[in-house]
């Protein structure tokens, strides 16, 4: 068996209005957690596969698990496709310091 490394990106929009609308979302986020899915941001969850059988097999169990309404994409990429992603991060502010020496300050304001 050839192993070429695949990454499922799965992309959702599911609604929120209702409690029956709420349960479906927290259920289909557990169902993603719980089948080793990594969240990468919010609505975004990535999962490891060896090959395009395993990549297949995670997409039937999506299908398996879909919510009754909402919006879910899935994007096979390889996992060299993946390692290229480039990320551009805003600044964050926080009043806590934190060096390689593992020091901790906090600021009282």
């Amino acid at each position: 068996m050839s192993y070429r490394f695949m990454r499922t990106i799965v992309f959702f929009d599911l609604p929120a209005d209702t409690a029956e609308d709420r349960r479906s979302y927290t259920k289909f986020r557990k169902f993603l957690i719980k089948d080793g899915f990594m969240m990468l941001q919010y609505s975004v969850y990535t999962k490891l596969a060896v090959n395009k059988t395993v990549s297949k097999q995670i997409r039937s169990r999506l299908e398996q698990n879909k919510p009754k309404a909402g919006n879910i994409a899935v994007l096979e990429i390889t996992e060299k496709q993946f390692a290229g992603i480039e990320w551009i991060l805003g600044h964050k502010e926080s009043n806590i310091l934190d060096t390689v020496d593992r020091l901790t300050v906090y600021d009282e304001e």
